[in-house]
């Protein structure tokens, strides 16, 4: 889960009721949120700027993320990848520019290998590690052969299959 702060601050010119000189001052304005202020009050401002990177206007916020509660990374299922999850990866790690043809990743979609496991295929390859776990999570095999007969830690590096291992570990 990734966490971003928080806090908004820019300059809000006021002008006092005796005088005709402006002065300048900073408030800094925070909530959980946005960093709105739930009640302003004190010496009468008449804000003359609009928040923005223009004017002195800084905004530093915290967010929370929790991307697997959202159903974005890591709560999909075996079931929830397919053909076009595999096209898009291999795509998306240039194995295409390096392969020049869909040849490689045919020959596993045409061998009756789940999606999940052919990405787990690739992405040990690759040395994906992120991706790896988001494909343990869901249920990839690590134990499923290609034509050639390797699997993903035939596949993968030293690091990459003690991670997996560990991984598998782990979850028992």
């Amino acid at each position: 889960m990734a966490s971003i702060s928080c806090s908004i601050q820019f300059a809000i010119n006021s002008k006092p009721s005796t005088s005709h000189s402006s002065t300048s001052r900073v408030l800094n304005l925070r909530n959980g949120f946005l960093g709105m202020p739930t009640n302003v009050s004190g010496p009468k401002f008449k804000p003359t700027t609009k928040l923005g990177p223009t004017n002195g206007g800084r905004a530093k916020c915290w967010f929370k993320f929790n991307a697997e509660g959202a159903g974005i990374y890591g709560s999909q299922s075996r079931d929830d990848f397919d053909r076009d999850d595999v096209e898009q990866y291999f795509n998306y790690m240039g194995m295409l520019a390096v392969e020049g043809t869909y040849d490689k990743m045919e020959a596993l979609l045409n061998q009756n290998i789940h999606p999940v496991d052919i990405l787990l295929l690739m992405a040990a390859s690759e040395g994906d590690q992120p991706k790896i776990e988001e494909l343990l999570k869901a249920g990839a095999k690590y134990d499923v052969k290609d034509a050639d007969g390797r699997t993903a830690l035939d596949r993968a590096s030293d690091e990459i299959r003690e991670f997996i291992l560990n991984f598998k570990a782990q979850k028992a």
